[in-house]
């Protein structure tokens, strides 16, 4: 393993407000907590260790220095083609027996659904649908899941490479969506369904800071990714517009990348910075909220698909395995990152 050496990199974004670059925070010396992970794709970290969610269909614990295979039974089953397969994978905030999980399956084509899994021991069994028929696709599937601080559950998803989708707030796609642990709609979404916001086209990183406003990190379609605050029934332009591109009724990312592509994964909010996975840009940025500049964090060149920050460590997967990366005879890796 590398140690850790800030790589101090401008990148030089066309964007709105995007030309200041700060210094990341110092990252201290890393470490490898699981190797030879087969395409992952989010950290889940509880009490029993680390569950690794991997998109070909299996769910993996890495606990001291050990990885096991967790035994996942499904009603449907998980359809791993392209960019599909099981992406998110979040634990019940009160029950450490209850996860949530998000997979592709198929039904007459290519959906999504969410559901809830109940744990006995190793195995993990389907005990309830949250939400089904989410559009899915060969691409952009989205798939980040988390708890937000209201106690909803909040989904990405994606447009399934049909952009009519994200306009339409009728359809689950393109969407980022808000739904209470047990499924049912919250009284307080706006179009009276799961829709929490639209107009998006691949979003896959959500992340709360200590005020409550959520971020998300969002794919476009040949640069342009994005940062953007979540507000409820919120229309982030996608197909209509992109980038900074102004429009009625559009809301104006926080941050877009230009004509460079970052293609952000997961986010983590930590002490006024969003620390983003980037997977073309392979590397884990950190994005200073007080400047609206962007920073290297961590360089091995490596693309990275998911972060988790949590008692002054930041830990990361590598996601070289997933067909468009160069894999060691190590990958796909866990690791934790010092921060200093």
């Amino acid at each position: 393993m590398m140690r850790g050496i800030i790589l101090l990199m401008i990148l030089v974004l066309g964007a709105c407000s995007n030309e200041a670059v700060s210094n990341g925070p110092d990252m201290g010396e890393g470490k490898t907590l699981a190797k030879n992970l087969e395409t992952p794709w989010m950290i889940e970290k509880t009490e029993k260790g680390f569950y690794i969610s991997e998109r070909g269909g299996t769910l993996k614990l890495v606990s001291d220095g050990e990885v096991t295979a967790q035994s996942l039974e499904l009603d449907r089953e998980t359809n791993a083609s392209g960019e599909g397969g099981l992406l998110g994978f979040i634990v019940h905030p009160n029950d450490t027996e209850t996860a949530f999980l998000y997979h592709t399956y198929s039904d007459d084509g290519e959906k999504n659904r969410v559901v809830e899994m109940k744990r006995e021991g190793s195995a993990w069994s389907e005990s309830g649908v949250i939400v089904e028929d989410i559009p899915g696709g060969t691409i952009h599937n989205g798939g980040r899941m988390d708890i937000g601080p209201d106690g909803h559950l909040y989904i990405t998803t994606g447009d399934a490479g049909n952009g009519e989708y994200s306009q339409d707030t009728n359809s689950l796609a393109g969407k980022i969506l808000k739904v209470a642990l047990d499924g049912s709609i919250p009284e307080d979404n706006p179009f009276d369904n799961e829709v929490f916001s639209y107009g998006h086209r691949n979003p896959q990183g959500l992340a709360w800071d200590e005020n409550g406003t959520l971020y998300a990190t969002e794919h476009g379609p040949s640069g342009h990714d994005e940062i953007n605050v979540i507000k409820p029934g919120a229309n982030y332009g996608w197909p209509v517009v992109e980038g900074d591109e102004e429009e009625a009724g559009i809301e104006t990312p926080l941050y877009h990348t230009g004509s460079d592509t970052w293609a952000p994964s997961g986010i983590a909010y930590d002490g006024e910075t969003l620390y983003i996975a980037a997977l073309r840009g392979s590397e884990v940025i950190a994005f200073d909220l007080s400047s609206n500049s962007a920073s290297t964090f961590y360089d091995e060149g490596s693309r990275m698909r998911d972060v988790l920050v949590e008692d002054g460590r930041l830990y990361t997967i590598t996601n070289n395995t997933d067909g468009r990366g160069d894999p060691s005879e190590d990958d796909d890796r866990l690791l934790e990152l010092k921060m200093k």
